[in-house]
């Protein structure tokens, strides 16, 4: 993982969290940190204004959607394919 890519997605996440970015372990899922569906929805427009991508993810099918969001890493390692599959 990017180190740059990592501290700032799970910045943003802890900011969405309220929560300090020493609470945000790449372990986590958005649940454990007590994300609910709209905190998720404002994360990915961060996610996307911070790194200049579009993020394949439809929120009223997240079940369908292309982007993992299953844990906090699986978000970092998703943001990186989509930063390198822009440059």
């Amino acid at each position: 993982m990017s180190d740059s890519v990592q501290n700032k997605v799970i910045a943003i996440i802890a900011e969405q969290a309220m929560l300090e970015i020493g609470d945000v372990s790449p372990e986590a899922t958005l649940e454990d940190l007590g994300i609910d569906s709209l905190g998720l929805v404002e994360s990915i427009f961060a996610i996307e204004e911070a790194f200049d991508i579009q993020v394949p993810f439809n929120a009223n099918e997240p079940e369908k959607s292309e982007f993992d969001i299953s844990s906090v890493a699986a978000i970092v390692s998703a943001v990186e394919g989509l930063v390198k599959a822009q440059s």
